[in-house]
């Protein structure tokens, strides 16, 4: 007989979903102070919340789309949108990348960064991705294609360097 699903603790969640709400933060962020910063949102939420959860697929899509909210909310600050990132100017396509995927994802737009990301990184389908980031699928299908193709460019473009 099936045993009813049981929630994970605090604890058991900053293990279990820690590495999935970081690799989604800085992916869209591209930094780590503020993947930090929403890492830590995330989990708070969590314990403020305690949300009932039905089952594991129930748990990581919420875990999912309180980490993309956490991030609309970040973005949407007047801090933020005040602000400029000192790096900024290194970003540009006039800068090389240090050659690793990580640094050509950074330089994509964040709405391809966020597609490429669940859907390499978390092994996510296209219908989940469209579910957590309120798209339709197939919005999200050509994002990656788009995100996919930037990439094939960026990568391109510097081995001719």
């Amino acid at each position: 007989m099936d045993q009813p699903y049981r929630p994970p603790t605090p604890e058991e969640a900053v293990g279990q979903y820690g590495d999935l709400v970081y690799r989604l933060a800085f992916a869209k962020t591209g930094s780590r102070s503020d993947a930090d910063d929403i890492y830590q949102e995330v989990f708070l939420r969590y314990l403020r919340k305690r949300p009932a959860l039905e089952s594991e697929e129930h748990a990581k899509a919420w875990f999912l789309r309180v980490t993309i909210n956490c991030m609309k909310s970040f973005w949407g600050s007047s801090f933020r949108r005040r602000s400029v990132p000192l790096d900024e100017s290194l970003q540009t396509e006039d800068h090389p990348s240090d050659g690793t995927m990580e640094s050509y994802l950074r330089r994509l737009p964040e709405q391809y960064r966020a597609v490429i990301h669940l859907f390499y990184y978390e092994d996510l389908p296209t219908a989940a991705i469209a579910r957590a980031l309120g798209r339709r699928e197939a919005t999200v299908r050509v994002q990656l294609m788009r995100g996919r193709q930037m990439l094939r460019e960026m990568m391109e473009k510097e081995e001719d360097l």
